[in-house]
């Protein structure tokens, strides 16, 4: 049986834009004051200037992180386990309300299309007092996939 090789594949900005789109599970590293790490599960998009988009709430800690480090890195992962994936790194900026409020709607839109009340989204935005993280794509490693190197698939294949 054929083993699965691992894959790395550079890309441009375009390309990687292309990727993140349809992939909306993600994790999210932020800076603690003490410069440790803190890791976050996110859900996330892509607005229309190829910015990730995370709505989430002014009291989190990735937030409070965020406003004071706006260094952050992404791993975006695929809906299947054993999908492709990337690490994005950027630059992050945190709107409260009310200026989160269309980013919001694009944040929505990225993800799920069109709400079937924009004026109840709206409100509930409002309501929940959201904000959203919005991250500047800087530098990314190259869209990889799992599996074995492929010296050790060829070794593995030609002994059986």
């Amino acid at each position: 049986m054929p083993r699965t090789i691992a894959t790395a594949t550079p890309v441009e900005l375009a390309e990687l834009v292309a990727f993140l789109k349809p992939r909306h599970r993600m994790i999210l590293q932020t800076l603690r004051a003490n410069g440790s790490r803190q890791l976050s599960p996110v859900t996330g998009g892509v607005d229309e200037q190829g910015r990730i988009v995370i709505a989430t709430y002014p009291g989190r800690a990735k937030v409070t992180n965020a406003r004071r480090t706006p260094e952050v890195s992404l791993c975006v992962l695929s809906d299947e386990w054993n999908g492709p994936w990337v690490q994005v790194d950027g630059t992050a900026e945190v709107l409260d309300m009310p200026d989160a409020e269309d980013a919001l709607v694009d944040y929505f839109r990225s993800i799920s299309g069109e709400h079937p009340d924009w004026t109840e989204y709206r409100a509930a935005m409002r309501i929940q007092n959201k904000s959203l993280i919005r991250v500047t794509p800087t530098a990314w490693g190259p869209l990889a996939t799992g599996g074995f190197p492929k010296d050790v698939a060829e070794r593995l294949d030609a002994n059986g």
